[in-house]
């Protein structure tokens, strides 16, 4: 067995939220030290466990994670958090532009404590530029990414995407910064600081609807619905099943001919109305009419099987129910039923990344408030009980 990529790697976590947070999960799940430090009433998330399950993400988010608190408004806990850059690697955040500056423990300060820190900052719009103070959330990016106007349909209003892109998008791009910067620090033993701001994340995903907006010129085209975003294949939908719905794509015309077979209408194989994609996208309403008298016609699951047996791309539209009990990703251990000490029974995510040689690491649930504080600032900062006992009573921690 060999050892897990970031074994040895110790970061300091001040993520909240989703986008710092899953940027230092995905280091925890590679085998890096991820020491998470919160406020002393705790991360903004947290706070979401008075309503109903919302806690659920947190947990998701910070398992394998150390667990210790510290105020940065106070000088005692500075310099705590300069201890800890000092013996640490990587130092992650997505507060607000300047916030770390102006609590006196931005990069400048930081590097000159540990030249070989990696700094990696997540922030909505970036640390420069005329939007970088406006306030960033999912919902606000989505909106100003343009990602709201594509999604929907085209005779009703934008809506946002379900899953929160934005604060997901960055954080993957944060932990690839991250790693990138950890790549050079190995050949020229200097750090640096890296960014990833949240609306240059999303903006390469518009690749299908930027197609069609420059394709017409000035106009702005509308909301797709269901089909592609480009309005460039054919058939790309949802389509109704006698018990719910089927997602279904024809890339190319194998695909176009496998459906055929499936839908027993080897009768339109030849036909010149839908010889080729052009012709399809042209006559794109026909071609839903057709996919939709077949599909309406048999049950979601058993319409799955069929064109799966023909090889047509295709999906049954799930429930979040079905997909938590996944059987294909909880025989890869991508999703796990763990105990957790304060949620109880839930189903937690493991890392996406897999590496040869190693299996996913089990996932050690998140934990209370502190739970670690003893470890952090006794075990690795060598304070003493009466120490850290001092700390607390002047509520540094």
């Amino acid at each position: 067995m060999r050892d897990y990529p970031l074994k040895g790697v110790t970061v300091v976590d001040l993520g909240q939220i989703y986008n710092g947070p899953y940027c230092t999960f995905m280091m925890a799940m590679a085998g890096a030290r991820v020491i998470k430090i919160e406020t002393r009433g705790g991360e903004n998330l947290r706070r979401r466990s008075v309503v109903g399950g919302a806690a659920l993400s947190f947990a998701m988010l910070n398992s394998n994670k150390t667990f210790a608190t510290l105020n940065l408004k106070t000088a005692r806990g500075r310099e705590l958090l300069k201890d800890m850059v000092g013996r640490a690697d990587v130092l992650v955040e997505n507060f607000s532009p300047g916030a770390m500056d102006r609590l006196g423990v931005g990069y400048a300060v930081l590097r000159q404590v540990n030249p070989r820190i990696i700094y990696g900052s997540g922030s909505g719009y970036g640390l420069s530029g005329p939007n970088r103070d406006y306030p960033a959330m999912d919902l606000t990016v989505q909106a100003m990414t343009g990602v709201m106007h594509v999604t929907g349909f085209a005779d009703r209003p934008p809506v946002k995407a379900g899953p929160a892109m934005g604060d997901f998008f960055g954080g993957v791009h944060l932990y690839a910064a991250v790693m990138t910067a950890l790549y050079e620090r190995e050949k020229t033993g200097v750090g640096r600081q890296v960014e990833v701001a949240m609306q240059e994340a999303v903006y390469p995903s518009l690749a299908s609807n930027l197609g069609l907006h420059y394709s017409r010129r000035d106009d702005v085209p509308p909301r797709t619905g269901n089909r592609h975003g480009g309005l460039a294949e054919s058939p790309y939908n949802v389509y109704p099943t006698s018990d719910g719905y089927i997602a279904l794509i024809c890339v190319n015309e194998t695909h176009w001919q496998s459906l055929l077979a499936a839908m027993e209408r080897e009768d339109l194989r030849e036909d010149p109305r839908y010889r080729d994609l052009r012709s399809r996208v042209e006559r794109m309403d026909e071609i839903d009419d057709l996919v939709c008298e077949f599909t309406a016609r048999h049950e979601k699951q058993g319409l799955f099987e069929l064109l799966m047996r023909h090889r047509v791309p295709c999906a049954p539209v799930r429930d979040l129910e079905e997909v938590v009990g996944d059987v294909h990703m909880h025989s890869r251990r991508a999703l796990e039923w763990v105990e957790h000490p304060l949620y109880g029974r839930v189903c937690l995510p493991n890392s996406a990344l897999r590496f040869e040689g190693v299996e996913p690491i089990p996932l050690v649930p998140s934990g209370v408030l502190g739970r670690d504080n003893q470890a952090v600032y006794g075990g690795w900062l060598g304070l003493s009980d009466a120490q850290i006992a001092q700390l607390e009573a002047e509520e540094v921690i």
